[in-house]
């Protein structure tokens, strides 16, 4: 069973449950001296902007502008609280079960991927099958699912 964990990924999608996660994920990250790899991945298909595969290209670079400055924000946010950390920030572009559960970890080595326990809404999750479930049932390395803060506290599931 490994203990120490020197790269760990968390994906972020803009949720609450997410953002739990990275605190976590950046706790791990610190206490075992590691990296941390902060992904999110941009599924365009999902925004309903894709019409027979083309996506307009202000469409693109808006998208991935603000989310830069939302990862960029993130990580300020976690440098505050832990000044030591060791930390990247990751866009990519694909279906975000299979870029988390196989192709991030297999470039950036990743041996802990931690996670919300549900990030997308009900109806997303119905339609499309819960991310979170995916990456736990396929991924190659280790996966933490949070469910509570850093307090313990439940976090409250989207709506």
């Amino acid at each position: 069973m490994n203990t120490h964990y020197s790269n760990v990924l968390v994906p972020l999608d803009g949720s609450k449950q997410a953002e739990m996660a990275l605190q976590k994920g950046a706790k791990i990250t610190v206490t075992n001296k590691g990296h941390l790899d902060i992904l999110m991945v941009l599924n365009t298909s999902q925004y309903g902007y894709s019409y027979g595969g083309l996506v307009d290209g202000d469409v693109i670079n808006n998208l991935v502008d603000d989310s830069t400055a939302y990862l960029k924000q993130q990580l300020a946010d976690l440098q505050k609280k832990y000044p030591e950390l060791n930390a990247d920030i990751h866009i990519r572009f694909g279906n975000p079960k299979t870029v988390i559960s196989f192709e991030f970890p297999k470039d950036y080595h990743s041996d802990l991927i931690v996670m919300g326990a549900t990030g997308m809404g009900r109806l997303q999750r119905v339609v499309e099958g819960s991310v979170t479930a995916f990456v736990n049932r396929n991924a190659t390395c280790d996966v933490i699912v949070v469910r509570t803060d850093l307090n313990n506290e439940p976090i409250q599931s989207a709506k």
